[in-house]
């Protein structure tokens, strides 16, 4: 029985540790570009490859 309080006390910690973490990374501004992120990529200039010389054995 007293097993049984034990695995109920610590389900309920990790059940508000998760949530919890979650508040404080939105609070802390982790979730505030999402958008931009995706698409940096594809806005970035290309730099233009170099022309190296061929290499003799």
């Amino acid at each position: 029985m007293n097993s049984i309080f034990l695995l109920i006390g610590s389900s309920l910690l990790v059940a508000l540790t998760f949530p919890g973490g979650f508040l404080w990374a939105v609070r802390s501004g982790q979730y505030e570009d999402d958008y931009m992120p995706s698409v940096r990529r594809l806005l970035e200039e290309e730099e233009p490859e170099q022309v190296r010389a061929p290499r003799t054995a």
